[in-house]
């Protein structure tokens, strides 16, 4: 079996990367001090996080001199996201911090004025045609495929800049921001995007490189420019938990409820939808562009290494190739032989099993409640700071679960309130969303405006919009929420609860900002495919992501 060595500087889901290279049939040795470099043929070097920190840790280690001898004596050599970003000047993410010199330039950080930052999704990337001819590929890069990035700060591309040095560049448009999506020359490769989290046209990516193919004839290369950009994010999610028999099941419910009505005196049974090893693969091979799995109960009877969403997260990363993002449990805990562990620890285990973003929920209510109380000041030390500090922002996500509260007038309150086009029980023509912790069941004394604006202001890199009040209403996403947060703040949203059918896909994406929606029980069900509703937005003139079945 072919190898290809692999730098671990433990930062990131490195486990999904070793798991795609895996599935193409090459062995991995694994990088573990400098001198293993001398030895190393082909060499990759991912990252996820903070160029600085990134560099740093390279530098300390002394693997920053090995791997520009490996890049200068024209071996193979790959850079990933943050491994792209290394072999630049440098990074307005961190000034101080050099990086290699490889490439002329310096990256910089994309503005928000139209657009949401960090940029997480799938985007194109599209090498011109001065680098190339109409029918080759560089790399196994095609215009009409896409590809997942998610990222703050970016390369700027000029046409011709960097091509006048030898680089052949594939580009990217996010917003009215063009950036560097992907560089080569001679023996080096690098992506700003996570091919291993990219499907099939990532897994193309890594072959190639693997096998050496730097240019190859593909055919219609150049056509089809309106598939160009950023696309709409359809997520599949699987609330996970334990049934009454001790399984670990799919389940969903109505405002939180999971039991089924009426079948005994408790409430019923735990609704079973399936297991969630087979059901996250089975929304992949339909084309779903992230699965989340949101853990709704502890089931800690164990030592932390052994937690069953550990190996839920193991499994389904051997063959399910787009992001995985884990909620549950991520905070800072004690272990059952008396082992105090922090929530940057439990979120490392998560990580190294295969997530790519944790979600925290109640901690973040919490959190929240001390940054007000004392003055909008950061303490340092919350789950959000420390997990974004280590890994990136792009790697937290904050799950909000706000239900509303009906006013007659905003006078009532000294929350956040809107005025609703959905009268409450008593005529009230205003509400304010109260976030709840404990899965809904106890309510807080802060909103959904102030929780957002908190946990940005940590380092959240994203937020996972729920809403009480829709879900499992089949009823449509709450618009008017979902329009209040995205004005709000300027990381991207997730918008979940209520979807039913496809058109409530499309209603939430022509009628607000939002950047990706979710669905659950509609898929659980098997009402609608996850392709059915990525066919429908088709239909409608939305640019979203086809699953590609063949490398």
């Amino acid at each position: 079996m072919p190898t290809v060595h692999l730098l671990d500087y433990v930062a990131g889901n490195v486990r999904s990367l070793a798991n795609a290279i895996e599935k193409l049939d090459y062995e991995i040795q694994w990088i573990k001090e400098p001198k293993d470099i001398e030895n190393a043929e082909s060499l990759i070097l991912p990252g996820v996080g903070h160029f600085g920190h990134c560099l740093t840790q390279f530098s300390c280690s002394g693997y920053l001199e090995p791997i520009r001898k490996h890049i200068v004596s024209g071996k193979p050599f790959m850079g990933i996201c943050v491994g792209l970003q290394a072999l630049f000047d440098g990074s307005a993410e961190n000034p101080n911090v050099p990086g290699l010199g490889i490439v002329p330039g310096r990256l910089i950080r994309f503005d928000d004025v139209d657009k949401s930052v960090p940029h997480i999704g799938w985007n194109s990337a599209t090498v011109s045609e001065n680098s190339a001819s109409e029918h080759q590929s560089f790399y196994g890069l095609k215009n009409r495929s896409k590809y997942y990035y998610v990222h703050s700060y970016a390369v700027p591309y000029q046409q011709g800049l960097l091509e006048h040095e030898g680089w052949t560049v594939a580009s990217v448009r996010y917003g009215k921001e063009q950036f560097v999506g992907a560089i080569g020359r001679g023996s080096v490769f690098a992506t700003q995007f996570h091919p291993e989290k990219s499907g099939i046209a990532g897994l193309r990516v890594l072959k190639a490189f693997l096998e050496g193919k730097r240019w190859e004839t593909l055919g219609g290369l150049f056509q089809n420019d309106t598939s160009l950009g950023l696309t709409r994010r359809v997520i599949a999610c699987l609330d996970v938990r334990t049934n009454d028999q001790g399984d670990l099941v799919v389940t969903k419910g109505d405002q939180y409820d999971v039991r089924e009505k009426g079948s005994a005196s408790s409430g019923g049974q735990v609704r079973n939808l399936g297991k969630p090893v087979d059901m996250a693969r089975r929304y992949y091979e339909q084309g779903s562009d992230e699965i989340t799995f949101l853990n709704i109960t502890s089931f800690r009877n164990c030592p932390l290494v052994d937690l069953p969403m550990l190996e839920i997260l193991r499994r389904t990363s051997e063959n399910v190739f787009v992001p995985l993002t884990i909620g549950g449990g991520i905070r800072d805990t004690v272990d059952v032989d008396g082992t105090k562990v922090s929530a940057l620890e439990v979120a490392t285990l998560y990580f190294k099993s295969g997530a790519d973003k944790v979600s925290i929920g109640s901690d973040a209510v919490v959190a929240a409640e001390e940054y007000f109380k004392n003055g909008k000041r950061l303490s340092g030390t919350t789950a959000i700071e420390t997990i974004s500090a280590a890994y990136g922002n792009q790697a937290v996500v904050v799950s909000v679960d706000p239900k509303r509260v009906y006013i007659k007038s905003p006078n009532e309150t000294g929350h956040h309130a809107i005025k609703t086009q959905y009268p409450g029980p008593a005529g009230e023509e205003y509400c304010w969303y109260q976030c709840t912790i404990k899965g809904g069941r106890e309510g807080r004394d802060i909103d959904a405006h102030q929780l957002v604006i908190a946990v940005e202001a940590m380092g959240a890199g994203e937020i996972l919009l729920n809403c009480i009040d829709r879900d499992g209403s089949n009823g449509g996403f709450d618009l008017e929420l979902i329009k209040d947060v995205k004005s709000s703040i300027k990381i991207p949203v997730i918008s979940s609860s209520g979807a039913g059918n496809p058109a409530h896909f499309e209603q939430v994406f022509e009628q607000t900002s939002t950047d990706a929606a979710l669905g659950a029980g509609m898929f659980h069900r098997a009402e609608y495919t996850v392709k059915d509703v990525k066919d429908y937005l088709a239909e409608k003139g939305f640019l979203v992501r086809q699953f590609e079945d063949r490398i």
